[in-house]
């Protein structure tokens, strides 16, 4: 059963762990939306050897466990010079994850947009990129918003994975309290009490944000 005393005891540090698991996901969804936005664009654009470099940067990433690549972040990169404190190779590695997915969003955001559309803002002057802007990615992140939050989700949970290169997350936390205390079912129970919270939260603001376009869209 839930040991109270230890939940007392236990939640200030599981609360820090929280907050690392936060900077985490959010650190690495703006790495993931701002690339993977514009790996998105190229991809949906008429350059070949972009699209096929895109295509197989997506194709390693989404073929390979994220695990990997955080190990590969912080033990292979500073044999090549190139040395990240755990906390920040965690995140290029999740937000260079996140950005493989993101990107086949945005693509497939792009291609809903309708062509006649399209033809639309060159007739009226528009220039490629005023109609990127302007008229392609509004509609674009209208239809794939539901995606975007279910990917931010996904980092929030993929967020405990920092913890293989000793970042003190949520999960990591937990798991130090356990060792002290030997109570799994008090500190698993907790974490995952914790994780529901912030991956509900998460939820009603994206599902919030998608009835308010469709509101403005309608109206």
């Amino acid at each position: 059963m839930i040991d109270v005393a230890i939940v007392q005891q236990s939640l200030p540090a599981l609360l820090r762990g929280t907050v690392v698991t936060l900077e985490i996901a959010g650190l690495s969804g703006l790495i993931g939306i701002l690339l993977g936005t514009i790996l998105g664009i190229l991809h949906a654009g008429k350059i070949k050897p972009i699209r096929w470099l895109i295509t197989a940067y997506v194709t390693l990433v989404r073929g390979t466990p994220m695990l990997i690549q955080i190990t590969i972040a912080f033990y292979v990169l500073p044999q090549i010079g190139i040395a990240l404190p755990a906390f920040w190779a965690a995140i290029c590695a999740i937000g260079f994850n996140s950005a493989a997915y993101v990107s086949q969003i945005i693509k497939a955001g792009i291609g809903s947009v309708g062509h006649g559309q399209i033809e639309a803002a060159y007739v009226l002057g528009l220039s490629r990129m005023q109609t990127l802007r302007y008229i392609i990615l509004p509609q674009a992140f209208q239809v794939v918003l539901p995606a975007l939050g279910n990917e931010l989700i996904t980092l929030v949970k993929d967020s405990s994975l920092a913890s293989v290169i000793g970042v003190v997350e949520l999960t990591k936390e937990g798991s130090l309290i356990r060792s002290r205390t030997f109570d799994y079912f008090t500190l698993y129970a907790m974490i995952a009490v914790i994780y529901l919270i912030i991956t509900s939260t998460l939820s009603i603001v994206v599902n919030t944000l998608e009835q308010r376009m469709n509101r403005h869209v309608k109206n």
